[in-house]
């Protein structure tokens, strides 16, 4: 091997260490991110008679990827069918857990006093809720929202009074996770307040 030939070799070989290092670098000071819904908006003022007494809830269920704290975001615009997840943002605790609590919570804000399944006694209406998407999209290089798509079902005496399902789209201030973060605590709030409207709609479970 010549001169200028081992001087070339050992160049890139240099080059290929500095770049491996200096990814490494990146990757170790990059921090991660962790988002919850923060804290629930506070009450109207004045709110209306609390559509029933008692609520049994139960957990939201979903897809098994929702219960972890994995964030997820989808391009719509070039590959809509590929959910990838944020490499360095993650959820405080799991969208399941999430979007139980803060809807409990919400509930509750509204006057309705909220049991589990192990408080429940026979004869209370039951609240099932189901996630079918929970997802931080772009509909565009410049456009993103954050969309919930909820399935809740009320049962009373083991019978389904009514279902509705809340497809809540938020737009995003920011192209990435903590705006996609914002936009879907917003859409899990008015999920929230459309459920409250939908249960008031069900006068035969005022007690």
């Amino acid at each position: 091997m010549n001169l200028t030939l081992r001087r070339l070799v050992l160049a890139t070989a240099l080059g290929a260490a500095a770049l491996l290092a200096g990814c490494s670098s990146t990757t170790k000071n990059s921090g991660n991110s962790t988002y919850d819904f923060g804290p629930a908006p506070a009450p109207a003022a004045a709110q209306a008679a609390p559509p029933m007494s008692v609520l049994v809830v139960t957990d939201v269920t979903g897809v098994a990827a929702l219960d972890s704290e994995r964030m997820f975001y989808r391009l719509a615009y070039s590959d809509p069918l590929r959910a990838r997840s944020y490499a360095n943002s993650r959820w405080a605790s799991t969208p399941l857990s999430m979007v139980t609590q803060r809807i409990k919570s919400r509930l509750s804000q509204s006057g309705i006093k909220v049991l589990a399944t192990t408080d429940a006694a026979a004869g209370m209406p039951i609240l099932r809720m189901e996630i079918d998407d929970f997802t931080h999209t772009f509909d565009s290089a410049t456009q993103s929202y954050g969309q919930l798509v909820l399935r809740a079902s009320l049962f009373h005496g083991h019978k389904l009074i009514d279902q509705r399902v809340f497809n809540q789209k938020t737009s995003a201030a920011t192209l990435d996770a903590a705006g996609g973060a914002r936009a879907l605590a917003e859409s899990t709030d008015a999920a929230a307040a459309g459920m409250l409207a939908w249960l008031a709609t069900l006068q035969l479970l005022k007690q």
